[in-house]
């Protein structure tokens, strides 16, 4: 145990043993004095933990969907059973009473929603076959966040790709049910596109800052146009020079618009991650080609009324991908950051120039030094234990508050990598066990 300590690491729990044939996200939520771990065990099965801080004694519950339904209702296939599919994450939260709500296994699916009678209590989970009732039969990507009020508010897609709406509940602590936390979805593609959002980031002016790229088909070369909006309440919406945006938002929206990246030109969902310089000015992180048709890190700073844009890398590679279904990424970027030197500093993971982590000049947010990726987690754990081939670590940091800020929580377990959500064939991997570490901040 010295040298976990020495490392960081201030303990280390086993969990369960969960799926390691494909990589799907699970949730981690530290609420006071109490955690709940959201995921798919070794059967893949969605399941729920719970335990005290500092304790070694967890219970495990398996949630299984309820087979009966309301008079009148029309069925629809819910499960909560993993398949093949790398984008059927699952997501907890608990609300200011202390009720789990809990979702997740949904790929343009029926809503798979579950709810706890009793607050804090995982046995005591419910089926709940609808939210508001309205858009919920193509269900993708759900996920729960807290606006400014403390209201848990309910994300997800409704629609598939390139055919979609982003739809926003929130939770009514009073009346106990979902409301629609906007009369109208937040962006619509026409029916010919949908939008990519990355989840409203709160920045250090306060305000929730959200961005996108749209979509045309599932094929992910056809993603363009990388746009930005921000909120006080997450209702009410403006573009960065401070216009009022009717809602939906769609691509001819007036203001939205950061680079008019065109499709098949470099950019993916999942560019445009949100950060911020040391004077507080949004900063969105993303990849397309440049002129050579090389793939390159660009970021985007709003500026005195204005995007400006800069180039960030000079790489020598070009990074094509097509197709649908989960993909390998060539490069991942994340977002611009204060370290606590007040430098400005971005990770980076390059499939020929390995990973690390850029400092970056203020200015013109070009590298001045090129550090080593930072450690989640000492070396030797970040190498998978496992002895199968293409076995990959998989980590998923705290989606709650630890009571104590010197410390946070993080979860590893191991997978093969995506396949574009297609079944594998021959020998799988074991289960793979599921540890959730408390380190040192």
């Amino acid at each position: 145990m010295s040298k976990l300590h020495e490392e960081g690491i201030l303990s280390v729990l086993e969990i369960d043993r969960v799926w390691a044939g494909h990589p799907v996200d699970f949730s981690l939520r530290t609420v006071g004095d109490r955690q709940f771990v959201a995921y798919y065990d070794g059967e893949r099965r969605m399941t729920v933990a719970v335990g005290q801080l500092g304790s070694d004694s967890w219970q495990r519950v398996a949630i299984a969907p309820d087979q009966t339904e309301p008079p009148g209702y029309k069925s629809v296939i819910t499960s909560t059973r993993l398949g093949w599919d790398s984008h059927n994450s699952v997501t907890l939260a608990v609300d200011g009473d202390g009720h789990l709500h809990l979702s997740g296994n949904m790929h343009v699916n029926a809503l798979t929603y579950f709810r706890s009678e009793q607050p804090w209590d995982i046995t005591s989970f419910v089926q709940h076959l609808a939210m508001t009732g309205v858009n919920e039969e193509r269900c993708t990507y759900p996920r729960f966040l807290t606006d400014r009020a403390g209201d848990l508010i309910f994300h997800y897609r409704d629609g598939s790709s390139g055919n979609g709406s982003e739809i926003y509940n929130r939770w009514n602590r009073t009346a106990r049910r979902w409301v629609r936390l906007l009369d109208r979805p937040l962006t619509d593609g026409q029916g010919l596109m949908n939008a990519y959002l990355h989840e409203p980031v709160p920045g250090p002016d306060g305000r929730f800052h959200l961005s996108w790229v749209w979509r045309d088909t599932p094929d992910c070369k056809t993603n363009h146009d990388l746009s930005y909006a921000v909120s006080n309440d997450l209702v009410q919406w403006q573009t960065a020079a401070g216009e009022p945006i009717d809602l939906p938002m769609h691509l001819q929206t007036p203001g939205v618009i950061v680079d008019p990246v065109p499709a098949e030109d470099g950019i993916i969902n999942g560019s445009g991650k949100v950060g911020f310089d040391s004077q507080g000015r949004v900063i969105l992180t993303y990849h397309k080609f440049d002129a050579a048709g090389k793939t390159q890190a660009y970021n985007a700073r709003w500026e005195s009324g204005d995007w400006v844009i800069y180039q960030t890398s000079k790489w020598d590679y070009r990074w094509w991908f097509e197709g649908g279904g989960s993909i390998v990424n060539d490069v991942v970027l994340g977002r611009v950051e204060l370290t606590g030197d007040g430098e400005l500093a971005l990770d980076f993971r390059h499939t020929q120039s390995g990973a690390g982590r850029w400092l970056l000049d203020e200015t013109t947010l070009r590298p001045l030094e090129t550090l080593p990726p930072v450690a989640l987690l000492p070396g030797e754990l970040m190498t998978p234990e496992s002895d199968f081939p293409e076995m990959q670590v998989r980590l998923w940091e705290d989606d709650g508050h630890s009571p104590d800020p010197a410390v946070r929580y993080l979860l590893r377990w191991e997978t093969l990598p995506a396949n574009r959500d297609r079944p594998r064939t021959g020998p799988l991997p074991e289960a793979s066990v599921l540890r959730l570490y408390t380190l040192r901040n």
